[in-house]
């Protein structure tokens, strides 16, 4: 997504007075990187949490044990999950979150470029499976741009 369209969700995301707040794996912060190169999303921007690890998801994210345990990390519910403990733990009105596998090989039986993208909140609830090609940093980057465009489309329906 581009930075003027970007610029243009956060300004929408200011009108309804919402927060946001980010809940990542796969991307490890780039998210919420760009999500920050915004000028004035302070007014908006509640923080980010990167949940890399599997049991980071279930202490910190609340994300059901039970649930990572059938499923593992790349996982529609997973997702949502990660998207309203996103809104739980920093307070915030919409949540979204990434999970997946960026490669370069499979983990978990899922193939890389495999991604779940959640959100939560005031928005509704739910999660987009993505399939994306490409090494290791171009998965990454897609879905930060996915995520971005998910959000973009959910607050768009705002009234």
């Amino acid at each position: 997504m581009d930075t003027t369209r970007l610029a243009h969700l956060v300004d929408k995301i200011h009108e309804h007075s919402f927060t946001l707040a980010c809940a990542e794996s796969l991307t490890g912060g780039q998210l919420a990187g760009t999500v920050v190169n915004i000028p004035g999303v302070s007014e908006i921007f509640r923080g980010g949490v990167v949940s890399y690890a599997t049991d980071v998801k279930a202490s910190v994210l609340g994300v059901s044990r039970e649930r990572l345990a059938l499923t593992g990390p790349v996982d529609e519910q997973v997702a949502i999950q990660m998207a309203r403990g996103a809104c739980r733990v920093l307070n915030a009105d919409i949540g979204i979150s990434t999970t997946g596998v960026a490669g370069p090989g499979p983990h978990d039986g899922h193939p890389a470029g495999t991604v779940w993208i959640g959100i939560a909140g005031v928005v509704g609830e739910k999660a987009e499976l993505y399939h994306f090609d490409g090494d290791r940093v171009s998965v990454r980057a897609q879905a930060v741009n996915a995520a971005l465009e998910l959000l973009e489309g959910s607050v768009l329906r705002l009234p």
